[in-house]
């Protein structure tokens, strides 16, 4: 178990490291991601982008990432694309069409907080025929 026990069952340690090293090495969706947390106010989970993500946007919460590790194109609203690496906080509103066009070092490896709670429904892709929610995120429990 890669989580740390704690006293209560209100709070949590997480080896941040530790679970983004153990994602599998392939998916066949864009993303595999685990959930850390999973409160109505906000959600947290670790994920790793395996293939290219097509513009979409998330209907329902605000989203902030934390690059782990690998590096990635980005995009987000009309913005040029930029490369996003290790240690950079990519903040969007809900709403916001983002996605990442390639994948330049891997693993690309993300910690997301969603505010409020981000149902793992809430994908809409730009262009409907590139992908569901099925297509797009397998959640596994990593940790």
């Amino acid at each position: 178990m890669l989580k740390d026990d704690a006293s209560s069952a209100n709070t949590g340690v997480f080896n941040l490291h530790k679970i983004a090293e153990s994602f599998p090495d392939t998916a066949s969706t864009m993303l595999i991601d685990t959930r850390l947390t999973d409160e109505r106010h906000a959600s947290s989970r670790v994920f790793r982008i395996y293939h290219p993500v097509p513009a979409h946007y998330h209907a329902t919460c605000d989203e902030y990432l934390v690059v782990l590790s690998g590096r990635a194109t980005f995009f987000l609203g009309e913005a040029p694309p930029f490369e996003a690496g290790p240690g950079q906080l990519i903040f969007f509103k809900q709403g916001t069409i983002h996605g990442t066009p390639g994948i330049l070092e891997e693993p690309f490896v993300v910690l997301a907080v969603d505010t409020p709670r981000r149902d793992p429904a809430d994908i809409h892709f730009v262009n409907p025929a590139d992908g569901t929610p099925d297509t797009f995120i397998q959640s596994k429990r990593l940790y």
